[in-house]
């Protein structure tokens, strides 16, 4: 009998080797938990483009927007994982959207693959160029002086420009109203038009609009200066100390997936991230690449949690 069970044992790993080998035989779908036109689509077809000339098959974005990603990381933790469902995800989904959404079905450290990450990108702070304040200092002092003078737009209740400008309130002791749009281009426009004070977007999207005059950028959220951005200093140069906030692009699939697979993925990766066309495109658009196995994935996700953690239990923020 044991011979039996052994023999079996020892087929099953052939197979999925041999299995492994073959892998992608077919198309690879890729989720983006975000509408189609946005940073992280923008982002995620890029990555599409040089991942399927890798694999030697194509890579199709599937966009599943709704619940700032949670739709998308709900979808891929229950595909099958034979590595043909992947989930180009953005942070926010895996390190705040758990923490604020009661209605969230996944968890991010459990119910996913991690193959890791992608790029990290820096969020700006960016505020009304006819408001008094030159610096973050004198933006926190303002807010000290006048309780009810300063607010701040977000694309919604929980994203990460939200926790971002709770996070400088927290740091400041001051508060600010929180001002939530559909979105970050409506809340860009009122701050360009004066309705609110300031907000924080990723630097990609806001260098148009600091060339152009139409706002002020203050700081970056990273520890070192954006190199599309030299002369706007960092929060920590700001007198914000110890804020160090990047958002970061990962790759992950369904739990489970085989271990063939996910090595397979790690290493085409990997030659992605060693293509100098592709890091050309993905520095133009304001990101920084940081390719990555699994595990500095899996320790940035919990240090992040922990992070965010404290900032919403500080605001109290959570949504149905």
């Amino acid at each position: 009998m044991k011979q039996w069970m052994m023999a079996g044992m020892l087929l099953a790993v052939a197979q999925g080797a041999a299995w492994a080998d073959t892998y992608p035989a077919r198309p690879v779908k890729l989720i983006v938990g975000y509408a189609p036109g946005g940073p992280v689509d923008t982002a995620a077809r890029i990555y599409a483009d040089y991942l399927g000339r890798v694999l030697k098959q194509p890579v199709v974005v599937d966009n599943r927007a709704g619940a700032s990603g949670a739709i998308a990381a709900d979808l891929t933790a229950k595909a099958p994982p034979d590595g043909y469902t992947l989930y180009f995800v953005a942070s926010p989904t895996m390190t705040m959207t758990p923490l604020i959404q009661r209605s969230v079905n996944f968890n991010p450290t459990k119910d996913f693959s991690y193959i890791g990450l992608i790029s990290d990108y820096t969020n700006v702070l960016l505020i009304n160029k006819d408001f008094p304040a030159k610096d973050v200092g004198e933006l926190v002092d303002y807010a000290r002086k006048h309780p009810e003078g300063v607010s701040f737009g977000s694309a919604g209740v929980g994203a990460s420009n939200h926790l971002s400008a709770e996070l400088l309130a927290q740091m400041g002791g001051v508060k600010m109203l929180h001002v939530p749009y559909k979105g970050n281009s409506p809340a860009m426009a009122d701050v360009i038009g004066g309705k609110v004070t300031f907000m924080f977007d990723i630097t990609g999207t806001a260098i148009g609009h600091i060339q152009g005059g139409k706002v002020r950028a203050l700081a970056v959220t990273s520890k070192t200066r954006n190199p599309a951005l030299p002369n706007v200093p960092t929060m920590i140069e700001s007198g914000m100390k110890n804020y160090d906030i990047t958002g970061w692009y990962a790759l992950v699939g369904p739990p489970k997936l085989p271990a063939e697979v996910t090595d397979k993925l790690v290493k085409a990766q990997k030659t992605v991230g060693d293509d100098p066309a592709f890091r050309q495109r993905m520095t133009q658009g304001g990101y920084d690449l940081e390719i990555t196995g699994p595990k500095p994935l899996a320790d940035r996700i919990q240090r992040e949690l922990k992070l965010w953690g404290g900032v919403v239990k500080t605001a109290n923020i959570q949504v149905d």
